[in-house]
């Protein structure tokens, strides 16, 4: 089946790409994962009938590590601090002042998927080519800033400074080169109505700036 490319940059003051290991004082991974670089797209282009393959991140500014504190008050705290109305400092390790440029493949997968709204089989079946009308209306809404949500950095309340396209003045950190032994690929991996379904990519290069996302992953 044929795939259509797709490529946005975002920025943004703070960023965090939370490793599941790292507990109560969650630390960031240096680059967003799979799943969240997929989500980015999908706040643009969005739809049970398409398919969002991410490909690959360029990290276009220094890794600075950042340590942020907040408030909890949510279900996980102690009974007895919820029925006082108390919470507790959550901390965490976040990355600042960040830019990537990601990319990915749309693939339309309306005439094979299952458990589709009759609306998204009406518009597939009348489309000569969902695949390359989806990258326009991708293309379309991103030069006009328009989105179904607004993208977010990893956590809802790290919102972009820009998301668009490619800007002029970006440049990929040529210089960075690490291993990430164990990532986060995704939790839904089955599309629309997926059931979950944990994976992880394991010893995920970053080289020369950019991360490639292998195409298997373990669950």
């Amino acid at each position: 089946m044929k795939r259509y490319e797709i490529s946005m940059e975002i920025a943004g003051k703070t960023a965090m790409w939370t490793r599941p290991d790292t507990g109560d004082s969650p630390v960031s991974y240096p680059a967003p994962t799979y799943s969240a670089v997929k989500g980015m797209f999908e706040s643009i282009l969005w739809g049970p009938a398409i398919q969002i393959k991410p490909q690959k991140v360029e990290i276009c500014t220094p890794l600075v590590y950042h340590t942020y504190h907040t408030n909890y008050g949510g279900p996980l705290r102690k009974s007895s601090v919820v029925k006082s109305g108390g919470g507790f400092q959550f901390l965490s390790t976040v990355l600042i002042d960040v830019c990537y440029r990601i990319y990915a493949e749309v693939e339309a997968v309306g005439r094979t998927a299952k458990n589709l709204p009759e609306s998204a089989k009406s518009w597939d079946q009348k489309t000569t080519s969902p695949g390359h009308a989806h990258q326009a209306i991708f293309n379309r809404r991103l030069k006009r800033g328009q989105c179904y949500y607004v993208p977010n950095l990893g956590w809802r309340e790290f919102v972009p400074s820009y998301f668009g396209p490619f800007r002029e003045m970006t440049r990929v950190q040529t210089e960075l080169c690490t291993v990430i032994p164990s990532m986060l690929r995704e939790v839904f991996p089955d599309g629309y109505q997926s059931n979950v379904n944990t994976r992880y990519d394991q010893n995920v290069k970053i080289t020369n700036g950019t991360l490639v996302f292998p195409q298997e992953s373990v669950a």
